[in-house]
């Protein structure tokens, strides 16, 4: 093992260390606790650089590398390792992480800078680092779940990190449940792994693949989309996204834009050989993909709520991730690389509207927000970069990323190339429509935050950061301080610059290939052709957007709206079906189950204990103690036997 292989378990121990320091140190490292974070945080990413240089200097067959560090449990006929594996994908996920983490923890050094809990805060974000690092650099699958396991934990610890104001307590609560659900999958995958391949390595277990039959593939597959579905809020997992806003805005974009709800991607692109070989699991994928894909942007087009807006527009953009990932070859690359891209712009787009929300006193509706783009440029200008990324506006990130996807999907080939491809086109004309929508009510049109009325403190709900800073007096938009603007710059410049970066030339492609392989499928339509669509459906959608929030006044008040806005606001109804279907059906499912068991169960066994009662307590009255019952008992008893000897003879 040479020096530089020893340098893996010093990305997953950087962070570590910031957590265990932070969080047990106590508050005589309040003062410096948040430089601490950062510092470790910036240290992973920096021996990340290192590495990524040293594999750069290599030949493409040599750049894998691994480091194991100890065998956790050595018996006979089960051998569960703790080691590394350090490749070209981890590599690009392993800079992902630390880069966007790094300047997220920069970012929240002034976001939350009046916050009594900072060191705290901090230290769950080196926790949550420490542990996705782990889950992209595991080289097996029983401690990628350590690390799935231990993103779970960070993410619920940072989504409710207010635990005073009961909104946040309970999405945590929810996030944590309805990741169990999907971490269920990932369990019942690994054991089907082990009995299958006797083994949770990944290089023999996607070995093996082409000697297993199809059957156990497919129940692999299919319960390892399910845990995607779970960490990437996939449909039918969705639910809890939304809800994750609650956290504060660097939680949001760290965990809910950036790196948790990818981990599903990585999954799946990771475990590819499974699903290449069983082709009724890689149709699913691209279904949830697709179905999200739609859910997503419409719940995003209805929502006043601007965090809440780009959630969906999460939602939306990782279906357009797995929707690639379900295609196979055809697609992993590009599903990788609309990750990347996406890691820049959208968490450029969260760490903006947190810092429209510092200018104004945290509210989050944008009917009350509008012309701003004077009061806060450097938000606007970064913002508006990273607005013009996600649509695909042609030169930028999204374009070369979501564009290839679209192609990719017409590559499918037949009825279902046109279906996914058609649904990919789509969703890129309402995501114009829905992300022009936050531009035109944050940054244009008349100053609606102006003499609106002063909620009462009873009736305050507001992030502790606020309560410094005049929370609920008319707010006095202003830019936000350089240590939040500075990260919000530099991933403006991966906005604009990462994705031609990667597509010209095939660079991204070329990078990825000896580890997800890639396939050309032959699409129906030339790439020049996608392209004219998209930008005719990005038009469109741009269009209709100004016509309905760039022409007309916004209303304060939100009109009543169809029947389709309604169910939007409500999520499309997520919540009632899960609370109709689940919360109703299990109680009434429990409470069936309680009268089966009081009836049935305990009507068996408690009869029974009943009949040998009475049958003993008539038995005990022979047993009375006196010599002439006794006596006329054999009296009887002879009396019979004679009599029936007689009458045997008789007979």
């Amino acid at each position: 093992m040479t020096n530089m292989e020893n340098l893996i378990a010093l990305l997953v121990a950087a962070p570590l260390l910031g957590a265990a320091v932070l969080l047990c140190g106590g508050r005589r490292l309040d003062a410096v606790g948040h430089w601490i974070g950062t510092a470790l945080a910036s240290a992973s990413f920096v021996i990340g650089a290192i590495l990524f240089a040293d594999m750069l200097g290599k030949d493409e067959e040599h750049r894998a590398v691994g480091q194991h560090l100890f065998s956790w449990i050595p018996v006979e006929g089960f051998q569960a390792d703790i080691g590394f594996q350090l490749d070209q994908l981890s590599m690009t996920f392993v800079l992902l992480i630390t880069g966007v983490g790094s300047l997220i923890h920069v970012y929240s050094i002034g976001y939350m800078e009046h916050d009594e809990r900072r060191r705290r805060f901090f230290g769950y974000l080196n926790l949550f680092l420490a542990a996705m690092l782990l889950l992209v650099l595991a080289d097996n699958y029983l401690l990628l779940y350590v690390g799935w396991e231990g993103v779970g934990l960070a993410s619920y610890l940072l989504i409710g990190f207010w635990q005073h104001k009961p909104s946040a307590a309970t999405a945590a609560k929810k996030a944590f449940l309805v990741n169990r659900v999907g971490d269920m999958g990932l369990s019942i995958a690994i054991m089907l792994m082990f009995t299958t391949f006797g083994t949770f390595a990944f290089g023999p277990v996607l070995e093996a693949t082409g000697e297993t039959g199809e059957g156990k593939l497919t129940a692999i597959g299919l319960m390892l989309l399910l845990a995607a579905c779970g960490k990437s809020a996939q449909v039918p997992l969705q639910s809890w996204l939304g809800d994750a806003m609650e956290g504060p805005t660097p939680v949001s974009a760290l965990i809910h834009a950036a790196t948790m709800v990818t981990a599903g991607v990585y999954l799946i692109v990771r475990s590819g050989e499974i699903f290449n070989a069983a082709p009724d699991a890689q149709l699913v994928t691209t279904v949830v993909g697709a179905v999200t894909l739609l859910f997503g942007a419409i719940v995003g087009c209805a929502k006043d709520d601007i965090k809440k807006a780009l959630a969906g527009s999460t939602m939306s953009q990782i279906g357009y991730m797995i929707l690639a990932a379900g295609l196979g070859p055809i697609g992993y690359v590009f599903a990788i690389m609309h990750l990347v891209t996406h890691g820049f712009f959208k968490a450029g787009l969260f760490l903006g509207a947190g810092s429209v929300m510092h200018g104004m006193n945290d509210e989050v509706d944008m009917r009350k927000y509008g012309g701003l783009r004077k009061y806060m440029p450097v938000t606007f200008v970064t913002f508006g970069l990273g607005y013009l990324a996600i649509i695909g506006f042609p030169g930028l990130s999204g374009f070369f990323s979501k564009d290839k996807i679209i192609e990719a999907a017409f590559a499918k080939g037949g009825t279902e190339g046109w279906i996914l491809g058609g649904v990919a086109l789509l969703g890129a004309a309402i995501t114009a429509f829905y992300m022009t929508r936050v531009m035109l009510m944050t940054f244009f049109g008349e100053e609606r935050w102006r003499n609106q009325p002063t909620p009462s403190p009873a009736e305050s709900d507001v992030e502790p950061a606020a309560e410094h800073r005049g929370a609920h007096a008319e707010p006095h938009p202003h830019e936000s301080p350089k240590s939040m603007t500075i990260p919000m710059i530099v991933l403006a410049f991966g906005s604009v610059f990462a994705g031609g970066f990667f597509g010209i030339g095939d660079r991204f492609l070329h990078w990825l290939e000896p580890v997800t392989e890639h396939a050309h499928g032959h699409s129906p339509l030339s790439a020049t052709t996608v392209t004219l669509s998209t930008m005719v459906v990005l038009v469109i959608g741009v269009g209709l957007a100004y016509l309905q929030y760039g022409r007309r006044p916004v209303p304060v008040v939100a009109p009543r709206g169809s029947l389709l806005t309604r169910a939007a606001r409500r999520d499309l109804l997520q919540d009632d079906f899960n609370h109709v279907v689940l919360v109703r059906g299990g109680e009434h499912l429990t409470r069936s189950l309680v009268y089966v068991d009081h009836t049935l169960v305990d009507g068996v066994v408690n009869g029974t204990a009943a009949s040998m009662g009475g049958l003993s307590g008539r038995l005990r009255k022979l047993q009375n103690g006196y010599a002439r019952s006794y006596a006329v008992s054999m009296f009887g008893g002879a009396a019979i036997l004679i009599a029936a000897t007689l009458l045997m003879r008789a007979v």
